[in-house]
């Protein structure tokens, strides 16, 4: 082939591109925001009798205005999460970091952060705990929104509503998702601490990828032991 005809190559790119970087902390950003609001929201209306959240941890003061933090985060996640979903899907970034799943990575990944001897030398690949958590939050925030549409407009989401069996039962699946995404930042973060340079990634970049790597989607590598 002459080459003048070949194409140009590809340059490396950071491990998080700039678009990637600004989306991730405009989530993290909306998430707390629900999260803080919907703890004041479940003390105004509790689902739980005895179950109530320190005013120290709430957003809002009051309840009309915990619900104005709550719709505003709501609608800066639903925007840019879809923008994020989109920017996986057509990237084919989603299927180069969290696919495949291999079940014996995750068994040893636990192991081993629970040993506090968790390896991540190469962080361009996710080890399996990574990939898990990241799928599983994406689709408690799918069920979040649903259940969450379903508990604002009953009637207009009345499809949504009857999915759920009832107005109540949506409700107690809000709070659970709720408590399930406040559970999935704790690992988040205690990750983030044993390996602290995927946390300082998320802020430069991180290292380079190589083309060739992202023309494919890499294989699992090896748990440490």
């Amino acid at each position: 082939m002459p080459d003048a005809t070949r194409p140009p190559p590809r340059r490396p790119r950071r491990l998080h591109p700039v678009a990637v970087r600004v989306m991730h902390w405009i989530n993290a950003l909306a998430i707390l925001m629900l999260l803080f609001s919907g703890l004041k929201i479940y003390d105004d209306y509790p689902i739980l009798n005895g179950l109530y959240f320190a005013e120290a941890i709430t957003l809002g003061g009051h309840p009309e205005t915990a619900l104005q933090w709550h719709f505003f985060a709501m609608w800066i996640l639903g925007v840019n999460g879809l923008v994020y979903l989109a920017y996986g899907l057509v990237t084919g970034r989603f299927r180069r970091k969290l696919l495949p799943v291999d079940p014996r990575e995750v068994v040893a990944t636990v192991r081993d952060a629970l040993r506090l001897h968790l390896g991540h030398d190469d962080i361009r690949h996710y080890n399996g705990v990574q990939k898990l958590l990241y799928l599983g939050v994406i689709a408690i925030v799918v069920l979040q929104v649903a259940t969450g549409l379903a508990i604002w407009k009953p009637v207009q989401f009345s499809e949504f509503a009857a999915l759920f069996g009832s107005f109540q039962t949506a409700r107690i699946l809000h709070f659970a998702g709720l408590g399930a995404i406040a559970g999935f930042l704790v690992v988040h973060v205690a990750l983030a601490l044993l390996v602290p340079k995927t946390l300082v990634a998320m802020v430069t970049g991180g290292p380079l990828e190589d083309p060739a790597d992202r023309a494919l989607a890499p294989s699992a590598p090896p748990a440490t032991r």
